[in-house]
């Protein structure tokens, strides 16, 4: 017999279930952390549960010691989840049968087209992702992957067959936006050349199968939840929520970045820095008044993601000095 205590109430909301997702390519950096902190209190402020997926399918750049620097970092931070970690890397089975089934359904194609190749068409590239908008070479061209690899003498990707006309985002920062993927990027990827699953396909089916509500990470992948959104509808998937939050850049307005090797929070660790000067400055950047130095717990109460200014958090010499040395 169920206990009494562990029914909800009638008509009650259901709880909110958020994740967490790194991608070990690098050491995370300060404008992580804010993302991550952002999402976390957004999740915990109204009593939802906390996912931490490891979005390790990048081929060689992910390294194992990139993902346990991550989980450290985290818990440096004060941030939990529920449940252990889960690896993305594992899940490629279940990948590989939902892009055969779009297959299968005619809603995705082979395609033997390079980089080189897409670099060289007649199309200008997407605003401000420098990428080309694929131009539907192989569409209708080959009968199967084996066809078109047998054919080519080419490994072959998957594409998505996009339908035309926008997809309305509306995100709880920026608001609603509208993106029209096949007229912006086209037919896009969702195996990669020579077998796994891309980004956009592995992160919308596992958003919905884990069962996700609710997606906050960074603006720079704000144009990957229309994509997200193409793949979901054509597998019959629940869409969550999304939240982007606005990045952190240098005082020249240059955005972090693990390739630029940007004080990582592992140098932080090793430093000595307290963790509670990052999540004072996160909290601060993210609209909570009045943060002082505090474990991330104690703001989760006062979190407000209505709050989360619009514009990029700013950090400069004096800033990274102070939370490498509080109180000094």
């Amino acid at each position: 017999m169920i206990a009494e205590a562990t029914l909800s109430p009638p008509n009650s909301p259901p709880v909110p279930v958020g994740r967490l997702a790194p991608s070990p390519t690098g050491l995370l950096h300060l404008g992580h952390a804010r993302t991550f902190l952002i999402a976390w209190w957004h999740t915990r402020s109204r009593g939802g549960r906390v996912l931490l997926r490891i979005e390790d399918l990048d081929g060689p750049r992910a390294k194992p010691e990139f993902s346990e620097a991550a989980c450290r970092d985290l818990e440096w931070l004060g941030i939990d989840w529920d449940g252990p970690p889960i690896l993305q890397s594992e899940r490629q089975p279940r990948f590989d049968a939902a892009i055969q089934e779009l297959l299968e359904r005619g809603r995705a194609y082979a395609c033997i087209c390079s980089r080189s190749d897409l670099a060289t068409a007649a199309s200008a590239p997407h605003a401000g992702q420098g990428e080309p908008r694929y131009p539907g070479t192989c569409r209708d061209r080959f009968a199967s992957v084996n066809e078109a690899e047998r054919s080519s003498g080419r490994p072959a990707g998957v594409r998505l067959r996009v339908p035309p006309g926008p997809v309305v985002i509306d995100d709880g920062i920026s608001g609603p936006a509208a993106w029209d993927v096949e007229s912006e990027v086209g037919d896009f990827l969702i195996g990669r050349r020579g077998g796994g699953a891309s980004y956009q396909l592995a992160v919308a089916i596992d958003d919905a199968e884990q069962g996700v509500t609710e997606v906050v990470r960074g603006d720079d992948l704000l144009p990957s939840a229309a994509r997200q959104w193409h793949v979901r509808e054509q597998l019959g998937l629940r869409h969550p929520s999304f939240a982007h939050v606005p990045l952190v850049t240098d005082e020249h307005g240059r955005r972090l970045s693990k390739r630029a090797a940007d004080l990582s929070l592992s140098e932080l660790r090793a430093r000595g820095a307290d963790p509670r000067a990052v999540v004072a400055w996160a909290a601060r950047s993210a609209g909570v008044d009045g943060s002082e130095l505090a474990p991330a717990s104690a703001v989760t109460p006062y979190f407000r993601l209505d709050h989360v200014p619009r514009a990029p958090a700013r950090m400069d010499a004096a800033l990274i000095d102070a939370i490498s040395h509080p109180g000094r």
